[in-house]
């Protein structure tokens, strides 16, 4: 028993100190940025084409 506790501690240990993985998660996180700030910058420019449609429709109408 005590040796599989033993076992599970030093697992543990190697898991905790592991950064393996890690440039992913940054990668990961920089890449949900970009998205967002992207997102956000065409919903404002829909917004102006949008308006400019309506003023040309309403100079032809």
């Amino acid at each position: 028993m005590n040796s599989l506790l033993l076992k599970l501690y030093a697992k543990s240990q190697e898991l905790k100190n592991n950064e393996e993985g890690q440039d992913m998660v940054e990668y990961a996180l920089v890449l949900a940025l970009i998205a967002l700030a992207a997102t956000t910058a065409l919903s404002g420019v829909s917004t102006a084409i949008v308006n400019q449609f309506t003023a040309v429709s309403t100079a032809i109408g």
